[in-house]
């Protein structure tokens, strides 16, 4: 009899080791998805989906019930968010997300969002013929660890210029450089020059404050920027909701790049920004909006050689630390 109640015990214990496994992956456990990104138009494939209720719809029937988000100024403060769990999946520059990997942050890039689509715009009252002309000029851009300062350091090094004395790099927040550039303080402004993503430019632009004299692509052609990113806990524990995200991410993109008017709109509806100057920079930008991870691997893994020789990481990355594309070829075999 004592044998015999080893045995059941043995099999309740297996039993329930067996059926808390099963739970751990059940679908059911995620409720909620916490997407974070940037307001600008790289990532109008998050918003999009978002106003049309396709995250929501197509999460479902993987147990999710509700999705909230979060607005963010720069790359790093929205890595920190990821880091932390604030937020699951983040759509975000491809460069922060190397220095939160390198920094031992849980999570992959498993897809691209775009390509290029930053501009440097200069006061209107400097001559620009070359690069040798930024000399001595103060110019806004992200913060350290970010696309557009990894991508404006590389320039200007590529063109002669230390961008630690030759010009006086400020980091900054769109909103801060746009004022910065647009305002005089003793008859001068605060900064000369701005290296933003779009539609800052060209809000500058339109604001008479500067004009555009490099894009982002004549920098460096068809750089990866902005991606879309999972924590490796959503990787680990529900990779067929990872499938999805990027299902639904393909479907928002593919429909604004067939619909730029309405992009646009729900852009400017989320921003309010005005359209007419949404509907300008998507016309004039060098940027794309585009899906297939092999279009910016070589191109990130470039940008931790980059963030390394500027002493932003203590070692460069491989593109196996930094990408998983198994799941975007799995939602793409299935198209």
């Amino acid at each position: 009899m004592k044998k015999l109640s080893i045995i059941v015990l043995v099999l309740l214990l297996v039993a329930s080791i067996f059926v808390s496994g099963c739970a751990s992956n059940d679908k059911s456990n995620v409720t909620e998805l916490k997407f974070g990104y940037q307001p600008s138009t790289h990532q109008i494939a998050y918003m999009t989906a978002a106003e049309k209720g396709w995250w929501k719809q197509d999460l479902a029937s993987y147990g999710v019930k509700d999705i909230t988000e979060k607005s963010f100024p720069t790359g790093d403060p929205e890595m920190v968010a990821l880091k932390t769990g604030d937020i699951d999946v983040a759509y975000v520059g491809a460069a922060p997300v190397i220095t939160a990997i390198s920094q031992g942050v849980d999570a992959k890039i498993v897809a691209p969002v775009q390509i290029n689509g930053s501009s440097l715009v200069l006061r209107s009252e400097y001559k620009y013929e070359s690069p040798k002309d930024l000399k001595g000029r103060t110019i806004a851009t992200y913060p350290p660890g970010t696309i557009q300062d990894t991508v404006l350091r590389e320039w200007l090094k590529k063109n002669g210029l230390d961008p630690d004395k030759d010009v006086s790099i400020r980091p900054m927040t769109a909103g801060d450089a746009i004022t910065a550039i647009s305002a005089n303080t003793s008859g001068k402004p605060a900064v000369d020059a701005a290296f933003l993503p779009e539609p800052s430019p060209t809000v500058i632009e339109k604001q008479g404050a500067g004009r555009t004299v490099v894009k982002s692509g004549q920098m460096d052609p068809n750089h990866a920027c902005c991606v879309l990113v999972v924590s490796g806990k959503l990787i680990k524990e529900h990779p067929d909701i990872v499938e999805q995200i990027i299902k639904t991410h393909i479907n928002a993109t593919e429909y604004n790049n067939a619909h730029m008017d309405e992009a646009a709109q729900i852009f400017s509806n989320k921003t309010s920004v005005d359209l007419e100057t949404v509907k300008t920079s998507l016309k004039e930008w060098d940027g794309a909006w585009i899906t297939d991870p092999s279009l910016v691997e070589d191109s990130t893994v470039n940008y931790s050689k980059t963030q390394y020789d500027l002493g932003y990481i203590s070692k460069t990355l491989t593109k196996d630390d930094i990408f998983d594309t198994s799941f975007y070829d799995k939602a793409v075999s299935g198209k």
